[in-house]
């Protein structure tokens, strides 16, 4: 294969590598996938740079694509799988080793090459790409894999390997082409706007005039801000607390430092030129979130209750109309969307795909111990042979540290889309989720992942550049040394970490919000000075978030807390959006009522099963099955005659219908 011969020339050799997986002999088979992988890496030995890399590698991915080499790799994945032979040997090994999954990781490869870069679009995509995206985006999403969507066959991976079924499974490609399928099928999820672009809109809408320059996200809440809360504190406004104290953990840092606010590389330009000063606008960037219907409710009863002293109680008018419509017009039309379908393949077993992610990610977690018990997710990181060289320990634990990081984006990643997906589709699809999290420990989980030196966390520098692709192929390899491995990349921050981070403060938001027996979990579990901590990461979307979860439990922690905290109070009051009647801040005799965790995990239940049931559930009782009593819907509905009915149809009328005396007179008397 040349990357310099034509295009037919091309398809030629890929059909022939396409008949050539089809080969009995295993090793045969093997090495054909190689060359496959060969390709979608951009047949790199034909490239001088790095951007040639690239080109070739789209280029080839659509070509293989077009040529049907997804399904035939999917068919082979589907093969592995159920190879019960590979299986049975691996749970027989007392140590497992990359060895064990060479034909899996071939595979996993090109899959993920292939939906990653079709996934991706850019401004020279050829009509033809466009095209193939699309369709390969429904192909993925549709149940066209054995009656299931592509990523159920990747949560049967999972949950195989965690009940130690397939402990070879490469758990980590297993997890990435998880990630970027859903990512790819149900569409990404975008942050929300920060402080500073909000300010901007608000300032070129008073102008009259709309700017060219494109927004630039602020890099630290406390950045910009001319009355910062955590500014030129005296020592003995430390709000530290005394549970907080942690020698392991570094002093609070100025937030006016630039060494130390994380800023995306290449640093980007400033907002005004040096001289022009910044002009915040009076209050806050934001106008108070509002959900209409219940906080309005809210206040109006309150407020009878204040000044008149009378309540109106609880209306359940829109539960019996919601109930009534139901029964009337029957079942609801669901459309099948990728989420839908994803929701329906998944539900079956969905408590054990929630396990099993949050498995991975206590086993990944820097802050979990080795235990024997535990499942191991370094087979697809550890070689046959252990390292006998200080130089290659190093490059080795680099490697599994790397491995453990990854594993993590991931899961989180997954996590946070299926919330939020399932959350645009139908909040019990979320509500369920949301509850398999909870009841399989995920708060504390996340707590502890938080419970470290997060600064150390999101600093690490676990990858070595010189063996990152492409530059690995097209450039001459220098001698590794201790020192070079030891020095790490130049980057100042691990952007992967500081990514994991975020998106595992998100899923806790989600979880918690609006939940009271969730949110008195933060409280039992001494949330606040591992939280208190993360804010010392000087990035503004964390902090951000940092600041959401100690504002839903700030009524609960006493008003000495409340009192020895005030830049973190006033942090919240000046970062967080507010709702109408927001008393986040003060304790109250309603919101200090007692928390019954089962009776509101309880209630949420029954209606999540409700609505399984009535939406999902086929074998519904008859006597129950809702009548459709409008007339305008049963005279729409397309009838099923049978072929001879319009024999006899002249003869039914006359019978039925024209031979029967009616007796009009009868409608008017009184029954």
């Amino acid at each position: 294969y040349d990357n310099n011969i034509n295009y037919e020339e091309q398809r030629a050799y890929v059909m022939r590598l396409l008949d050539a997986l089809e080969v009995t002999d295993r090793d045969k088979r093997l090495k054909v996938a190689r060359a496959i992988l060969y390709l979608a890496q951009g047949a790199f030995d034909e490239c001088d740079t790095e951007v040639d890399v690239l080109h070739w590698s789209r280029h080839n991915v659509f070509l293989l694509y077009d040529m049907g080499i997804f399904t035939a790799l999917l068919e082979l994945l589907s093969m592995e799988m159920d190879n019960s032979q590979a299986c049975s040997s691996a749970v027989r090994k007392p140590a497992i080793s990359l060895a064990d999954s060479t034909e899996l990781r071939v595979l996993l490869s090109i899959m993920y090459l292939m939906v990653e870069t079709i996934r991706v679009q850019t401004e020279d995509d050829r009509p033809e790409w466009i095209s193939a995206r699309e369709a390969f985006k429904n192909e993925l999403g549709s149940p066209l894999y054995n009656g299931e969507p592509f990523a159920l066959l990747l949560f049967t991976m999972v949950t195989k390997f965690c009940s130690m079924n397939a402990p070879h499974f490469p758990m980590k490609k297993v997890l990435l082409l998880l990630w970027k399928t859903i990512l790819f099928t149900l569409g990404a999820a975008s942050p929300p706007a920060s402080a500073m672009e909000l300010i901007e809109q608000q300032q070129q809408q008073k102008r009259g005039r709309r700017s060219r320059r494109p927004l630039v996200k602020q890099d630290s809440l406390d950045t910009y801000n001319e009355r910062d809360p955590f500014k030129n504190d005296d020592a003995r406004d430390e709000e530290e607390d005394p549970e907080d104290t942690d020698s392991g953990i570094e002093g609070e840092v100025d937030p006016l430092d630039r060494d130390v606010i994380i800023q995306p590389p290449p640093p980007p330009p400033p907002l005004r030129p040096p001289t022009e000063r910044v002009n915040f606008p009076k209050g806050l960037p934001w106008a108070p979130k509002v959900r209409l219907t219940k906080d309005i409710e809210h206040f109006l009863e309150t407020s009878r209750n204040k000044f008149i002293g009378f309540t109106l109680g609880k209306c359940v008018f829109h539960l019996e109309t919601i109930t009534l419509m139901n029964i009337s017009y029957g079942e609801e039309d669901v459309e099948e969307t990728a989420a839908e379908m994803l929701y329906l393949g998944m539900l079956p077993n969905l408590s054990q795909y929630v396990i099993a992610l949050l498995k991975l990610l206590l086993a990944a977690a820097p802050t979990s111990k080795a235990k024997t018990d535990s499942i191991n997710i370094l087979a697809d990181v550890l070689p046959e042979e252990m390292p006998i060289t200080v130089l290659q320990s190093m490059k080795l634990g680099i490697d599994v540290n790397r491995h453990k990081e990854i594993i993590v984006k991931a899961i989180s990643a997954l996590l946070l889309l299926l919330l939020k997906h399932f959350k645009l589709n139908h909040i019990y699809q979320f509500e369920i989720v949301s509850q398999h999290l909870v009841f399989a420990n995920c708060i504390p989980l996340i707590l502890k992942f938080f419970n470290q030196n997060i600064m150390s966390y999101i600093s690490a520098k676990n990858s070595i550049c010189v063996l990152d692709f492409p530059h690995c192929v097209v450039h001459e390899m220098p001698e590794l040394t201790a020192e070079s491995l030891e020095a790490g990349d130049n980057n100042q921050f691990c952007w992967r970490n500081l990514f994991s981070c975020i998106n595992l403060l998100r899923i806790l938001n989600k979880l918690t919000k609006w939940k009271h027996s969730r949110t008195m979990m933060l409280v039992v579990f001494k949330s606040a000075p591992i939280l208190k901590r993360a804010l010392k990461v000087k990035q503004a979307m964390m902090q951000l978030y940092v600041l959401k979860l100690l504002k839903i439990q700030t009524k609960y922690l006493g008003r000495q807390w409340r009192k020895s905290n005030m830049k973190t109070m006033s942090a919240i009051y000046q970062k967080v959006r507010h709702r109408l009647n927001d008393d986040w801040a003060y304790g109250n005799d309603i919101d200090a009522r007692p928390w019954d965790f089962q009776a509101e995990e309880c209630a949420l239940r029954e209606s999540i099963e409700k609505f399984n049931s009535r939406r999902y559930d086929k074998n519904k009782n008859g006597d129950f099955t809702p009548v459709d009593n409008c007339l305008q819907s049963v005279l729409g509905q397309r009838v099923e005659l049978p072929e001879d009915f319009h024999y006899s149809y002249e003869m039914w009328l006359e019978r039925e219908v024209f031979s029967q005396p009616i007796q009009w007179e009868g409608l008017l008397q009184n029954p």
